[in-house]
């Protein structure tokens, strides 16, 4: 496994991630601490709740100072921009796509190095694509993506498992790894700009109690 490859796919990841988090402080006009607070728990959190499951120590930014340091960094120029960038939520929806891009590729690789089957590195790259955005939208009080109608975790599922699948079939690690992100970009672009759904649980109303 491409140890260079893996340690770009993480610093997208964190990077974009943590401007995701750092674009939603300023949505709720957060002090800058709250910036960098909220920049470093989006970007390292799905990350580390794929290490603490597979059980890898120390967790990824323990060792590596680097990753926490991106996300203050981001978070400062964040903090300083965002006042000049319009349509900051726009910008958060695609700022995230391309995040879970990066990251459900990354995932699942750090999962197959780690000697997880392709299946749970499937699904430790959908974890890890959508656990950071999550908690990001919990703490601001966000609609959480996952609400919304468009596709969302499908495009992580589409990203990992085509990376997994060219990878078992012998393709190398950067070719596999493009197929994987460009993959789950376009599914999660088609959502944003198309609106693309899958089709939704449709309740019926259930049957009348006979009388007794």
């Amino acid at each position: 496994m491409d140890a260079g490859l893996l340690y770009s796919l993480d610093l997208l990841g964190v990077f974009v991630f943590a401007l995701t988090g750092a674009l939603a402080a300023s949505r709720r006009q957060m002090d800058i601490v709250g910036f960098a607070f909220l920049a470093a728990v989006t970007g390292v959190g799905g990350g580390t709740t794929r290490d603490v499951i597979l059980g890898v120590t120390p967790v990824f930014w323990i060792g590596q100072p680097a990753y926490v340091v991106l996300c203050v960094v981001t978070a400062a120029g964040t903090y300083f921009l965002a006042p000049f960038v319009e349509y900051r939520y726009r910008l958060l929806l695609w700022a995230d796509a391309i995040g879970i891009a990066g990251y459900c590729v990354m995932g699942a690789a750090r999962a197959l190095h780690a000697g997880a089957s392709p299946f749970a590195a499937v699904v430790m790259g959908v974890v890890t694509a959508t656990v950071g955005g999550i908690i990001r939208d919990i703490i601001t009080g966000e609609p959480s993506v996952l609400l919304r109608k468009e596709i969302y975790v499908t495009a992580t599922v589409v990203g990992a498992g085509l990376f997994v699948l060219a990878t078992l079939a012998g393709l190398s690690l950067w070719p596999a790894a493009f197929l994987g992100a460009f993959s789950a970009f376009f599914v999660r672009a088609g959502a944003l700009y198309f609106g693309w759904t899958l089709p939704t649980y449709r309740s019926r109303p259930g049957r009348p109690i006979p009388p007794r």
